[in-house]
């Protein structure tokens, strides 16, 4: 079976993440793959083309773009009844625009979050409309397929849940010695406490919010110190938080990494702040790291974070619960190890990637009559 993937770019994020390591399992299982990335390649391209993988870039541009479509539409055609799989909703309406009337053995979307929040944007219009050539929508996460339900997204077939998973032989449990080995290696005082985080540097993740709740931390532990792992368009302002806040010397803005399995064995708090998830493949990889998590309480990030076993919720937006949260686990000894203990456990027996894999697989099964695909798409693309 050839499977495409189509996505916007493979830049480093979970989505991202995600749909690299399928792809090695959809591999593993003797499918033929391929990836068309909507807009530029993206870091993890490198990975695959590695790998010998082929990915292809459309280079769309701002706005309405044809010249984008047809490119994609000609990548499309060089794979007669394929499996169309795309992520996210861009991706999506633009594989359903490009396929139209090309052999195709079935098209499936996977939402990587809740979704956009105006139900009445163009965007979301777009998307809504082409759902009806798409045998099945996917969500990550039970709290976003309901959501989704509840909107009223209709696929052809089904609206399914199938959560992340992660290769859970990457990760290893946190330990002493790689936590005294990471405060060496950051140039942190002996003793220092490192409290992680791991995620694109932009608005949703709320960085800002983990900066001004980590203030608060210094003040009852002052050998604590945050990591922050990824890279976006909000760093520079971080950065310059941070700076006026009085914290550079206890704070680290790592970049964009790829020894991520690494730097977590190095922590012992893990927080995600965000406005909104779905279901995050950063809890999935804090959980089999062993670590206790802070997480505000938004998305799927309940179904990963059970409060007062593997770790603590909060509401978003609240500075001083997190910053509660996390001084809790900081403090909370041999009762924070039994919560990473927990974490991790879970994360063996439901996090599995080829538990997630396997669903995917099912789900390529099924045929598709292309002729039962009409759907209408008007207006504007972007």
């Amino acid at each position: 079976m050839e499977i495409v993937h189509v996505v916007e770019n493979l830049d480093r994020g979970g989505l991202e993440r995600t749909v690299v390591d399928l792809i090695a399992s959809q591999r593993d299982a003797g499918h033929e793959c391929r990836v068309i990335c909507l807009f530029k390649l993206g870091l993890l391209a490198r990975e695959l083309l590695a790998n010998g993988v082929r990915v292809d870039a459309c280079g769309k541009r701002p706005g309405l773009d044809l010249r984008a479509l047809r490119r994609a539409r000609a990548l499309i055609r060089q794979s007669p009844d394929a499996v169309i799989h795309t992520h996210n909703a861009m991706a999506h309406y633009y594989a359903v625009l490009a396929s139209l009337g090309l052999p195709v053995k079935c098209r499936i979307n996977t939402r990587h979050g809740m979704g956009g929040r105006a139900r009445s944007g163009r965007q979301e219009w777009l998307y809504r409309q082409s759902l009806r050539g798409t045998d099945y929508a996917v969500a990550v996460c039970e709290a976003a397929r309901q959501r989704f339900a509840a909107d009223g997204m209709r696929p052809r077939r089904a609206l399914l849940s199938v959560p992340n998973g992660i290769r859970l032989e990457r990760f290893r449990p946190a330990d002493d010695v790689a936590r005294q080995s990471l405060v060496a290696e950051l140039g942190l005082p002996t003793g220092s406490r490192i409290i992680g985080t791991v995620g694109r540097l932009q608005p949703v993740k709320d960085h800002a919010l983990l900066l001004r709740a980590f203030a608060k931390v210094r003040v009852q532990v002052p050998e604590a110190a945050l990591v922050i792992v990824g890279d976006g368009p909000l760093r520079a302002a971080l950065e310059a938080q941070a700076e006026q806040a009085g914290l550079s010397d206890a704070v680290r803005f790592m970049g964009d990494r790829h020894d991520v399995p690494r730097l977590l064995t190095g922590m012992e708090v893990f927080a995600l702040t965000s406005t909104s998830e779905g279901y995050s493949v950063a809890l999935l990889e804090a959980c089999a790291s062993s670590l206790p998590i802070v997480a505000t309480d938004v998305g799927g990030n309940r179904e990963i974070v059970r409060h007062g076993i593997n770790g603590r919720l909060v509401p978003s937006g609240d500075t001083a619960a997190i910053a509660t949260a996390l001084i809790a686990l900081l403090r909370g000894g041999e009762q924070a190890a039994a919560m990473g203990r927990a974490g991790y456990a879970w994360a063996q027996a439901e996090a599995s990637f080829r538990t997630m894999a396997e669903r995917y697989h099912g789900l390529y099964d099924v045929s598709s009559d292309l002729s039962s695909a009409a759907m209408a798409l008007q207006g504007r693309v972007s």
